[in-house]
């Protein structure tokens, strides 16, 4: 028997094929994170200036080596095509079950753009972002017929927070009768900034003095030197961030009682403070108490965003196979183990 009627006579489903959009930083961390799964392969990647796509999968450490050394996967022996729209490139050519968009969204409509771009081209399938920004969530809730006359399943800030940390907060609230609060912390450890460009990049038009705009404009040597100034931390509070959107969308809790804030050291993998979400409310006793969950320091902010966003996939996956689509939030569908 081939691989095909073997996995048939096991009753087990065909690996679902996923791509990756952007392979920098996050998305080069997405690529092996699927390489460690067996109900997934990774057939496609596309960066600014090209992509790569093999039915058969790709190899990873090749693929990786390839951005680091080249700038781009495009220049991947034999597989690798350069081009300038490399994303409506690669929907047009590949057979792909779902994409990761391991994309920044700079500016704040550029993944609601791209979704456009799937919804136009006819594809059908299942779309998953860790996208972080209130509006740019609302921008892609506010698409939701949009989707679902192109029989695409969109799951969206299904990364750490908004993603992880959300959907333990939905769960959470189930002890209580009142929600009162919801206060997200996260700390963030890495080595070298330039690794994660356009995470840094995001996180500093959460600050204050800062736009989406202001950052996305700014040189690398600007940024030096603002993380100079600052020994590499970055200092975030009161963020605009889409789980309070999510959180309300889904019935939980207001978005005026939902806080999002935390620390990211560039220049230190250690994580300067724990990731948690708390969640305090009143219970059908009117007994006020607050739930914590807290992620383990030794997980990397890659681990947190890529694990969940695959989970998310496989959850999409099966709706779509069900015939649901439209757009779906961390808050209102459980992310299913990919083993």
């Amino acid at each position: 028997m081939n691989s095909e009627q073997i996995k048939n006579s096991l009753n087990i489903s065909p690996a679902i094929r996923v791509g990756v959009l952007g392979f920098g930083g996050l998305g080069q961390a997405a690529a092996k994170v699927v390489a460690g799964k067996r109900e997934m392969i990774l057939v496609a990647a596309a960066d600014q200036k090209g992509y790569a796509y093999a039915a058969e999968g790709l190899n990873t450490e090749k693929s990786v080596a390839t951005y680091q050394s080249q700038g781009s996967v495009g220049y991947l022996e034999p597989i690798g095509t350069l081009t300038n729209q490399s994303i409506q490139d690669l929907i047009e050519i590949a057979e792909v079950d779902g994409y990761f968009l391991a994309l920044p969204n700079l500016p704040n409509d550029f993944i609601p753009n791209v979704a456009k771009e799937f919804i136009k081209s006819g594809w059908r399938g299942v779309l998953v972002d860790a996208i972080k920004r209130t509006t740019a969530v609302e921008q892609l809730l506010a698409m939701k017929e949009e989707l679902e006359a192109a029989g695409i399943t969109y799951m969206t800030g299904c990364g750490a927070t908004p993603g992880l940390l959300t959907a333990a907060a939905a769960l959470a609230a189930q002890s209580y009768a009142e929600i009162h609060q919801v206060e997200i912390t996260f700390g963030v450890g890495i080595a070298n900034w330039e690794a994660y460009r356009a995470t840094v990049r995001e996180d500093i038009g959460h600050m204050p003095g800062y736009t989406v705009e202001a950052a996305r404009a700014m040189t690398d040597a600007e940024i030096e030197a603002l993380l100079d100034k600052t020994n590499g931390v970055l200092t975030l509070t009161n963020m605009e961030h889409a789980d309070d959107v999510m959180l309300e969308v889904a019935g939980i809790v207001g978005r005026d009682r939902v806080t999002v804030g935390g620390v990211v050291d560039t220049r230190n993998p250690k994580k300067p403070l724990s990731t948690n979400v708390k969640v305090t409310g009143r219970t059908f006793e009117g007994k006020i108490s607050t739930h914590t969950f807290t992620l383990g320091d030794e997980t990397s902010m890659a681990a947190n965003v890529c694990g969940p966003a695959f989970g998310y996939l496989k959850a999409g996956r099966q709706l779509h196979q069900r015939g649901i689509y439209g757009i779906f939030t961390a808050a209102e569908i459980m992310p299913q183990f990919v083993r």
